[in-house]
């Protein structure tokens, strides 16, 4: 089993600079998720780290789909902190070592699924970026290693109605604006 985080943590810090770049008059700003505004896109991320932490305790999952601005009350930035702190702290040996269920794939250590779940944070980051009109430029190695996991999982997500049909993508695109396009998102408007 792997231990090296360091993807996650990268993209989670990607995130958590893009929600310290928004003013305080911009989370309500629509978002390039149909229905959420730029505050629905960091209660989802933020609603994230509590699912995480859920998945280490063994714990019910939050669901961070429905009314994700909930897990983001008042101060988005300090509540982003508070989250990611709690979840970093339930992130002992032991807790990457759980197995857990991996969307109808089988189980794989919790370490394991971190590792592809950059693909949360970093996709959520270029939204609120786009949104909020900060640079939505994000960390090649990251996107490449996230739109290998976006190929294994698409599928299902899609036939559950939790993720767009892929959108074309221009000739000669740059793998980002592939991946988006994957993903549903026109990274040209």
């Amino acid at each position: 089993m792997a231990q090296n985080l360091s993807g996650y943590h990268r993209a989670l810090d990607l995130f958590e600079g893009l929600v310290a770049g928004v003013p305080r008059d911009g989370w309500d700003v629509p978002s390039p998720c149909e229905g959420w505004t730029a505050r629905d896109v960091a209660g989802h991320v933020t609603g994230g780290q509590y699912l995480i932490r859920a998945l280490a305790g063994g714990e019910p999952e939050p669901d961070i789909g429905r009314a994700p601005a909930r897990f983001v009350p008042g101060d988005v930035l300090m509540s982003w902190r508070t989250a990611r702190k709690e979840c970093a702290a339930a992130l002992t040996p032991a807790a990457l070592s759980r197995p857990i269920p991996f969307d109808g794939l089988g189980e794989l250590p919790l370490a394991d699924y971190l590792e592809g779940y950059i693909l949360e944070p970093l996709v959520h980051a270029w939204d609120l970026a786009r949104s909020t009109g900060q640079p939505s430029r994000l960390d090649a190695d990251l996107v490449h290693h996230a739109f290998a996991t976006a190929q294994v999982i698409a599928a299902p997500l899609r036939a559950a109605g939790h993720l767009a049909p892929p959108l074309p993508s221009p000739r000669g695109a740059d793998e980002q604006t592939r991946m988006l396009a994957f993903l549903g998102r026109s990274a040209l408007t």
